[in-house]
């Protein structure tokens, strides 16, 4: 029998919005399920302050003494908090992909590879929970910053801005964690190659020390480094009276474009570790 005329038509979900509620929520469950283990064990915040704490305090302190370090740009000591800051982000991050190699060994990642969740997902979730362990380095940094006398800026927007930064650099450095852990896919040569390579990204950026005062073969390679851009953007939005030298537009461009393409390769490979 043929509905009436006078009927009211049903009312279909838009397949968009509804994607993109769904995908949403994928995501939300596993940062929220990354997020309750910082909960569950929260010493983990304690102990990854005390590496920034000896940065800013003894090598800090010691390398002030060195005249011309800075270019003429200020103090050392202001020149380096937001280099530690990043360096602290980075060396959080990128051990992240040994909990995932945990995580295949206890059967959580067999479960989440027999979700319906996209692969994408699934990474961004565990990208963005990393951003958010980051924002707890900043904490330690900016209170150690205060007690020395560093000139920051604490304007609302330049706090929600490096707030930005450190959840983006998060995210781009656990996500190239997660991609060496797929590719040794063992906690052993994990460790040994995330030791490897943490000092070399560091060093050949300007965390500690300013582009022009690299020779030449340094500073190409420190043009190619994602966290030497993190590094930039961060001094301009930290510092009272910061500047970016490549410019904030820049920073950004370089460190997003960097994050989508490794969560691409991450999405591609992440299967690959449950075999």
């Amino acid at each position: 029998m043929s509905a009436s005329h006078g009927s009211a038509p049903a009312r279909t979900a838009s397949p968009v919005s509804g994607g993109i509620s769904g995908y949403a929520t994928q995501v939300y469950a596993v940062t929220a399920a990354e997020m309750s283990k910082l909960r569950r064990d929260p010493s983990e915040l304690f102990t990854r302050a005390i590496q920034p704490a000896l940065w800013l305090l003894l090598f800090g302190e010691v390398m002030a003494q060195v005249r011309g370090l800075t270019s003429g740009e200020g103090r050392y000591i202001d020149f380096l908090a937001p280099g530690i800051l990043a360096q602290s982000v980075l060396f959080a991050a990128i051990f992240y992909g040994i909990a995932a190699i945990w995580e295949r060994d206890l059967g959580v990642l067999h479960r989440y590879m027999v979700s319906p969740a996209p692969r994408t997902a699934l990474v961004l979730g565990k990208a963005i929970s990393a951003g958010m362990r980051g924002l707890s380095q900043a904490v330690v940094v900016y209170l150690l910053s205060f007690a020395l006398g560093i000139a920051l800026n604490l304007h609302p927007l330049a706090l929600i801005a490096v707030a930005a930064m450190i959840t983006l650099g998060s995210a781009l450095f656990s996500t190239f964690s997660l991609i060496m852990a797929c590719i040794v896919k063992t906690r052993d040569r994990f460790m040994g190659i995330g030791q490897v390579l943490t000092m070399p990204i560091f060093f050949a950026s300007n965390a500690i020390y300013p582009v022009e005062l690299m020779p030449s073969w340094l500073r190409v390679i420190s043009l190619a480094n994602p966290l030497t851009y993190e590094v930039d953007a961060l001094r301009a939005l930290m510092l009272e009276g910061g500047a970016s030298k490549f410019g904030l537009g820049t920073d950004c461009a370089v460190l997003i474009a960097v994050s989508l393409i490794l969560m691409a390769v991450a999405a591609r490979l992440y299967p690959r570790l449950t075999s």
